[in-house]
């Protein structure tokens, strides 16, 4: 599916200082990857602590904005400029360190500084709360190409459903950056070295994608309860539709119903709009098969997949979009065989896998349907329920349907574009989902 204009994402104006204390927690141990097999021995047999992602999204290759998706900066990069990107963490811990990706450069990227801290709105800082953060002990590093490296922990406990912004730094030239390319967040810019600017008033510049940040993980006491659950498809798990800065994504309700269930699991995103399967694409990512690995099962503590795949298969055909580039028609068949071999990568590394039915496509304002593709999509949907190769089922189709035409999306649940769910959408997919399934 591909992304409806989003609404612009503007900055508000100043607002004034902040008075705020923070506990300084004790200085913890340079931290390195958890080798996953071993995480995940942690998590069943109690030992800890254990590391797990808390916030994180799926890396694109650069690509130049557009009028349906917004300006960004990945083509020309950073130079001397200062980056500060607000996430929201799904739960909390006593320590954090963030994950950052190269995967698209193609030369050495330099980061010549970074800090974490908590969000006090728009590109400001709570005082007092800003932490250097280190790599093998130093204050910078750098990536080779196609590499993810992780910082290590640093001191700065975090509670469930808190935002913290992260800042980085690059003296040099970064070269083309390997970023995300849709957020329903403003990612701030700077010229120089602003890391431990609390006000954020020469963060005059933003658009609405995330740079080189790939993850933000916590880490808190083992449980057999505890993990990561990665959401992994395309817009729909993305979130377009959502409404911009608000955190009501999917993802985001989700992460909220487990928070107030007291539950210990963390959610990450790893959502690329316009993302297909079965086949890449220059602007909307590798085929879901080719970046599985990368973007659900090598992030720490990872328990639970749940997949929404096979939208964008089905309707490129219909979209004439250059975007799409190759746009063949599929079978159910083909979109199935893909499904199975991600359930088994999941499976091979013991994590559960929860198959998403797919939206109704019928009613978008843009092309996506064809009398074709409901055949497709009606028998994608019914395997996921009725095949028994997942684990558990997500029926988003029924949660969205309009109960009077089932092809059709339910009219209050619609974003304008007639296809993605809005706000009340999202919420009924999250609903949807049993928690214990997870």
């Amino acid at each position: 599916m591909r992304s409806a204009k989003p609404r612009p994402l503007k900055r508000t104006g100043r607002r004034g200082m902040f008075a705020a204390t923070a506990a300084v927690l004790a200085a913890l141990a340079v931290s390195t990857a958890v080798a996953h097999g071993d995480a995940r021995q942690q998590l069943r047999d109690g030992e800890g602590p254990v590391w797990t992602g808390a916030w994180g999204t799926a890396m694109q290759r650069p690509v130049e904005g557009s009028e349906d998706w917004g300006p960004n900066w990945s083509r020309q990069g950073f130079a001397d400029q200062s980056v500060r990107q607000v996430v929201r963490v799904a739960t909390g811990g006593s320590a954090l360190r963030i994950r950052l990706s190269n995967s698209y450069g193609t030369t050495p990227l330099r980061i010549t500084a970074a800090t974490v801290g908590r969000s006090a709105g728009d590109a400001q800082v709570w005082p007092g709360t800003v932490r250097k953060v280190t790599f093998g002990g130093g204050q910078g590093v750098t990536i080779p190409p196609g590499r993810e490296l992780v910082s290590d922990a640093e001191g700065l406990s975090t509670s469930p459903l808190e935002k913290l912004t992260v800042t980085l730094y690059f003296a040099g030239r970064t070269g083309p950056a390997t970023f995300h390319r849709f957020t329903t967040a403003t990612s701030y810019r700077a010229s120089g070295r602003r890391l431990s600017d609390p006000a954020g008033d020469l963060f005059k510049e933003s658009t609405n994608a995330w740079y080189f940040l790939s993850g933000v993980e916590v880490s808190g006491a083992a449980s057999p309860r505890r993990g990561t659950v990665v959401a992994f498809g395309d817009s729909l798990i993305d979130g377009t539709g959502a409404t911009p800065g608000a955190d009501n994504r999917f993802t985001d309700k989700l992460a909220e119903r487990l928070a107030a269930d007291r539950r210990p699991l963390d959610v990450v995103n790893a959502g690329i709009g316009g993302n297909r399967i079965l086949h890449d694409s220059p602007c909307y990512g590798d085929k879901a098969t080719d970046r599985f690995r990368r973007d659900v099962l090598d992030r720490p503590g990872v328990r639970t997949v749940i997949i929404h795949l096979g939208a964008n298969d089905i309707g490129a055909p219909e979209m004439a979009d250059p975007c799409m580039g190759s746009a063949p028609r599929v079978t159910a068949r083909r979109i199935i065989d893909a499904h199975k071999q991600l359930i088994r990568a999941a499976h091979a590394r013991g994590v559960k896998a929860v198959g998403a039915t797919i939206l109704p496509m019928k009613g978008a304002l843009f092309p996506v349907y064809s009398e074709q593709g409901e055949k497709v999509r009606a028998a994608v949907n019914q395997w996921i329920r009725t095949g028994r190769a997942y684990d558990a089922v997500l029926d988003v189709d029924r949660a969205l349907a309009d109960p009077a035409d089932p092809t059709l999306p339910r009219p209050g649940y619609v974003f304008k574009d007639g296809l993605h769910p809005n706000e009340a959408g999202f919420h009924a997919i999250a609903a949807a989902v049993d928690l214990d399934t997870l």
